[in-house]
């Protein structure tokens, strides 16, 4: 062997031995920011269903995924602060839980970071969130949990579980579009058809519960019917749950949280399966799919909550046919 041949012998094992010996770079771990406009106890039954979804698709907290949790406590000028920390932790994922109010939040701090919705208010495409269900075109995806289009569902529902209802006093929020279409357009039709009288009752401010009350009770309705419209009325369900039973009026929900404080029935999407379906488009996303291409759905599964425990205490005796189709009963 010669001299020039051996140097670079040498000089080849020395640089593989560095090489080999050079510290390796962590691998990013994918970060998910969470924000939701409620309290954490409120949501943790929720968030809790998405960390098990996610590790059957792989993902495990701490070793290839970190999450990052916002929440509002039903403030929603907190939002745009929560938000900017979730971007400054350089998140690549973020999921929103709330109404069209949040999401568009969301939308307004970031056009690039992928944005995906648990919507609970109106239809997604009406409320300019996305360009359709099928292409939503922008940074938001995700699953919206049709609120508002289960308005004469929840309706007939609540007639057919307290057949002596004649009179419904409708609580709603004034401020929201949506609510108002429902209140002059879908309810009274249906009240028609169901032979029920409704009587509207707008709440326009955090003090205006107990006034409405005092005053809806003179009019002696026999039901309470709340529509979802906007923060004011997510923010007071406990508020108005424990109103209605001091009324000893039935009451039918379009929040279970609303019938666990208190309220007689709640139907509509089961939230916790929704939250398992995050897992999907969080798994799609980080694995390169863009939200603009990933199609936004509505829910599989419906839940109808009573709470017996109420109708008791008002005096209420639940048609038993509806009571063998609730899929949880208080009792």
């Amino acid at each position: 062997m010669n001299r020039r041949t051996a140097i670079r012998q040498m000089a080849t094992f020395f640089l593989t031995t560095a090489s080999c010996t050079e510290p390796q770079q962590p691998k990013k771990i994918p970060r998910i920011g969470y924000l939701s406009a409620n309290e954490a106890a409120t949501e943790s039954t929720f968030f809790d269903a998405i960390g098990p979804a996610l590790r059957e698709r792989g993902y495990i907290e701490g070793q290839n995924i970190a999450s990052e949790y916002r929440f509002a406590e039903r403030q929603p000028d907190r939002a745009p602060g929560l938000l900017a920390e979730l971007i400054s932790l350089k998140v690549d994922v973020i999921v929103v839980t709330g109404g069209d109010g949040w999401i568009r939040a969301a939308m307004n701090a970031t056009k690039t970071i992928p944005i995906v919705m648990v919507g609970r208010g109106a239809d997604p495409v009406d409320a300019g969130l996305v360009d359709s269900l099928a292409r939503p075109g922008g940074n938001v995806t995700g699953i919206t949990n049709l609120l508002r289009q289960l308005t004469g569902k929840r309706l007939e529902l609540f007639k057919e579980a307290v057949p002596k209802l004649t009179r419904v006093a409708v609580l709603y929020g004034p401020s929201n579009r949506g609510a108002v279409l429902d209140m002059k357009e879908v309810l009274p039709a249906l009240a028609r058809a169901l032979k029920l009288t409704i009587q509207p009752w707008e709440v326009r401010d955090a003090d205006g519960f107990e006034k409405v009350f005092a005053k809806l009770n003179k009019e002696r309705p026999n039901g309470l019917y709340v529509l979802p419209s906007g923060p004011l009325i997510f923010a007071n369900q406990k508020r108005i749950a424990g109103l209605a039973l001091k009324s000893r009026l039935p009451s039918m929900y379009f929040s279970r949280e609303a019938v666990e404080a208190g309220g007689l029935m709640y139907y509509g999407a089961d939230m916790a399966d929704s939250y398992k379906r995050v897992a999907y488009f969080v798994d799609r996303i980080l694995k390169g799919a863009k939200p603009a291409d990933l199609p936004v759905e509505q829910p599989m599964k419906f839940e109808l909550v009573i709470n017996l425990q109420t109708a008791d205490k008002i005096g209420v005796k639940v048609d038993p046919n509806v009571l063998a189709r609730a899929t949880k009963v208080i009792r």
